[in-house]
This record gives C-alpha cells, sequence and structure tokens, in this order.
C-alpha cells in the first residue's frame, strides 16, 4: 500500500490505559498512528512508532496544549468527503492528510468537579479540541470511524479483527451514534457546573429494587440532607425519602406533624399540638404496616419523642432537626438513618421512562384549600370537618391511584391504596380502619377522582362517615348529591383530580 493511501488513524486521549492495545492492532494492520503530545510520548515509550500532530500541521502546541489539533490538515483529514472530486481536489491542493479513525478520550470534567478541585483546574478540564475531533468524526461517519470513550476499545478491536480495518456503514454510524452521546453528555455536564457550581453526582446503590438489579442516583443528596447517623442508603430507601419529604411539604408550615410511610405510601400521618403526640397518632394509623418504614417531621423531634420513636423498627427518620440528646438515643441502632432534612425547592417537572422513551409533565403542585371547595349538598361541613376533608385530600394527593383516604380529628385512620376499582379502595380503607378499631362515626373521606356512580357514598354512609371531599366532575355527580342530601352528608368539590400512576421522580 502507497504512503498516500494508507489509512491513517489520529489518537489523542488523556486516560492512556488500554490504547497500548489499540496501537498495536493498528500497526499491525499496517495503519499510521498520528497522535499528539502526551499520548505521542507514551506510545514511542512503549515501542509504538506515531507521527506526530505538529509535523503535519508544521505548527507547535500553543497556549499550554490549549490549541494543537485545531487545524486545517486535521479537521480537514477527518471531514474531506471520499466521494466528492471537489473534495479530493483540495485534499491534494493543500496537502491535506487522510484520517480514518480517531480515538479520543475527552478531559476529565466531571472527576475534576467532583474532586474539589479549584475553579481555575475546572475549567483547564473543559475540552476542546477532545470534542470537536469526536464531532468532526461523527459528522463524517461515512468515511471515519470515532472511537469516544474507553469503554469502547474493546469492541473496537474486535471490529478491527473481524474487519481487518474495515468498517461497514452501519458499523461506522454506531460509533457516530456514540460519540454525538458522549459529546453531548459533556456539554451538559459544563452547562450544570456553570449554572449550578456543582455536578449532580451519580452513585451506585447496593442494588435497584431488588437485589439482582443493579441501582444507581443521579443527583446530589447533599442539597437535601445532612446524614447525621446509619448504612448506605438504598434505591427503595430514597425512593421512600422521596415521597416522604413530598407528602411533608404539604403539612410544613402546619402544627407538628408526623408521617410514618411503607412501599411510598403514608401508613400513618397526624397533626397535633406537639410532636410527640403527632407521633403517637401516626403510629396508631397501622402500627403493623409501619414497621420497617420510614419516618418524616415537620418539627424538631426532642428526647421524649426519639425515646417512644425507640421502640419501633424502622429503616429512615427524617426531620428539619433534633435535640442532640435525640440524636444520641437514636443512634443506639448503629444501621438506623437519621437524616437532617433541609429546605429546597424541587424541580417543577417530573420525568419517567415509558416503553421505549421517555414522559414528562408538570409536576402537582396543587394544594386543595378553603377557598376552592364547593359545596354541592345541603349539608354544609363545619369548621372541623373542612380541616379534616383538606386534611385528607392532601394525603389522597400523594398516594397511589385508585384511593380513599379516611380521617378523623386531623389523624389519618386508614387508605385504601392503588386498586382497580374505587369500590375495593374504600372496602380496603373501611376493612383496616376496623381492624385497628378505629371508629368512623363522624369521620371524613377523600377520593382522588370523581365518583361515577353513587356506590362510594353509599358504602361510606353505611359505615358512618358523613363528610366527603371530591373532584367532582362525572355526568352522574348529582346520583351521588343526591344521596348525601339524603342521608345528611356533607360534600365538597375542590375541581382539580390528583390521580398518581407513578412514583414521582425529580
Amino acid at each position: 500500500m502507497s504512503k498516500k493511501n494508507q489509512k491513517s488513524a489520529l489518537i489523542s486521549v488523556f486516560n492512556k490505559e488500554g490504547i497500548d492495545d489499540i496501537a498495536r492492532k493498528l500497526s499491525e494492520l499496517n495503519i499510521n498512528i498520528i497522535s499528539t503530545g502526551g499520548t505521542e510520548k507514551y506510545l514511542n515509550e512503549i515501542g509504538i512508532k506515531t507521527e506526530m500532530v505538529e509535523k503535519l500541521t508544521d505548527y507547535p502546541s500553543i497556549f499550554g496544549g490549549r490549541v494543537k489539533t485545531l487545524h486545517p490538515k486535521i479537521f480537514g483529514g477527518i471531514l474531506y468527503k471520499r466521494d466528492s472530486n471537489n473534495d479530493n481536489d483540495e485534499k491534494e491542493k493543500f496537502d491535506i492528510p487522510k484520517i480514518d479513525f480517531v480515538i479520543v478520550d475527552l478531559y476529565p470534567f466531571e472527576d475534576t468537579v467532583n474532586d474539589s478541585k479549584s475553579h481555575q483546574e475546572i475549567i483547564e478540564k473543559i475540552d476542546i479540541g477532545g470534542v470537536s475531533l469526536i464531532r468532526a468524526a461523527a459528522k463524517n461517519f461515512n468515511d471515519v470511524v470515532c472511537v469516544s470513550s474507553t469503554h469502547q476499545y474493546e469492541k473496537f478491536i474486535k471490529d478491527l479483527n473481524e474487519n481487518k480495518g474495515d468498517f461497514s456503514l452501519e458499523q461506522k454510524k454506531d460509533y457516530a451514534l456514540n460519540a454525538f452521546s458522549v459529546s453531548s453528555n459533556y456539554d451538559t455536564l459544563i452547562a450544570e457546573y456553570f449554572k449550578n457550581g456543582k455536578l449532580r453526582i451519580k452513585k451506585s446503590l447496593r442494588y435497584g429494587e431488588n437485589p439482582h438489579q443493579k441501582g444507581y442516583f443521579m443527583g446530589n443528596l447533599d442539597d437535601v440532607f445532612d446524614k447525621l447517623n446509619g448504612k448506605e442508603l438504598s434505591y427503595n430507601n430514597l425512593l421512600d425519602i422521596d415521597s416522604a419529604v413530598n407528602i411533608i411539604a404539604e403539612y410544613w408550615n402546619d402544627k407538628p406533624t408526623f408521617a410514618i410511610l411503607k412501599h411510598n405510601n403514608a401508613c400513618g400521618l397526624s397533626t397535633r399540638e406537639n410532636i410527640y403526640d403527632a407521633y403517637e397518632a401516626a403510629l396508631e394509623g397501622d402500627p403493623v404496616s409501619a414497621f420497617g418504614g420510614v419516618l418524616i417531621s415537620n418539627s424538631n423531634i426532642d428526647l421524649k419523642t426519639s425515646e417512644k420513636i425507640n421502640n419501633l423498627f424502622f429503616e429512615v427518620i427524617l426531620a428539619p432537626s433534633f435535640d442532640e440528646t435525640a440524636i444520641n438515643n437514636l443512634k443506639s441502632k448503629k444501621n438506623r438513618i437519621i437524616l437532617k432534612l433541609k429546605s429546597i425547592d424541587f424541580s417543577n417537572k417530573s420525568v419517567r421512562t415509558c416503553l421505549n422513551g421517555k414522559l414528562f409533565q408538570d409536576k402537582d403542585l396543587i394544594t386543595d384549600s378553603s377557598e376552592d371547595l364547593t359545596i354541592v349538598t345541603d349539608k354544609k361541613p363545619n369548621k372541623s370537618q373542612i380541616q379534616d376533608l383538606l386534611f385528607a385530600s392532601k394525603i389522597c394527593k400523594h398516594t397511589k391511584s385508585n384511593t380513599i383516604v379516611l380521617v378523623k380529628n386531623s389523624q389519618l385512620i386508614s387508605s385504601g391504596t392503588g386498586q382497580t376499582s374505587r369500590v375495593d379502595a374504600l372496602n380496603q380503607a373501611i376493612e383496616k380502619a376496623k381492624k385497628f378499631n378505629f371508629n368512623l362515626s363522624d369521620a371524613c373521606m377523600a377520593s382522588d377522582a370523581f365518583f361515577p356512580f353513587p356506590d362510594c357514598v353509599e358504602i361510606a354512609n353505611t359505615a358512618g362517615i358523613n363528610s366527603i371531599i371530591q373532584p367532582g366532575g362525572s355526568v352522574r355527580d348529582n346520583l351521588s348529591i343526591d344521596f348525601c342530601n339524603e342521608n345528611n352528608i356533607s360534600m365538597v368539590f375542590t375541581g382539580v383530580r390528583h390521580f398518581k400512576h407513578w412514583y414521582k421522580k425529580h
């Protein structure tokens, strides 16, 4: 093969690990290697012949290495179209080398930020030439193979062996796809740093939802809480904490409120004059489900409350503050996770994977208030009932649909969650309340969606429930309203539906 038609590979990498195997394979295939300063030095030291970029460009690396590959001879060699007569003529006229492979490992911007380097050090680790090489090679994927990350090295060597240096168009396109992903992610990290002064950290978890699944968290938990004690947080811990933080936010400015969550749903929640009583009332809601749950408070945890809490086996407790004596008491169980909750504004968007894509939506930021209520029955709810109806509505909003929530005296009595039928949800809630010996007489009921038939209000009436909150909006609303009027039940409409078909993510 003539020198003029010989294939060439440009190698410019920060991390030298594994690049020697690639370089040796390229040499075996008589592919000329062009490299930059550090890479050229490394390859020469291990006996692999290379050609320096500076020799091709006739221009030195300048500005401390900021400018070395940014030259028409380099980018011309990557970008010219092999099937274009005009491009080939210009290539000859300007003595542009032919570059068929571009192998780049970018400056470690993310690692530099996470290692708490200085701002100037971080800025210097914003790769310019490398990203430009990647984009150029990926753009001209018809003619150039772009290897843009160390994760591709093994695959690239395998493809070289199988193809003897010749790649199909489909293979080149696959490499280009990865290249643009690398470039996009890299720019996203830089933008995030400039916006927030830090990056969301990808953290490996012990496992995912189940032990056979890998799990990761991308974000900065230090923004949300200070960890005071306990083992590493799990995937399921984080889901429960997310639900706990979102539900307690509804009561953040209320009197002392305590919530207990299990599998992302509240199994106990109460508001009282002090946090000790709030915890006791929350636990009464479902002391069985509370076992191994997540606990959260909107108020300081004192020693007396911590002593009561200590009798329960639980995974996580969160509060805005703890008395020092309370912390020491709770630390008696070394694996118990204690988190001091910070005030934080979360994103107003939610996202989840769906099929082969993602679903995005605005978060449900509406909290039902007394001003939003429309009384639709002859009997009006009294002040205490309105308070309980709104209390129940807040819980309902954060409980998996279909759901029914039963409340009495600012205490969650029970709920029916995640049922395919609203009647099933109500029956589940009633049976659960009876199991824990709650008197449903004069209790209030909340539903996350309207009643298409009067069956739910009929069942509620039989159980002793006498006040109901629901969105309204069914063409058969009058059937439920008429039954309530006939049986002296008050009912209010909010005009807002609070479906929750999946767990919220930030």
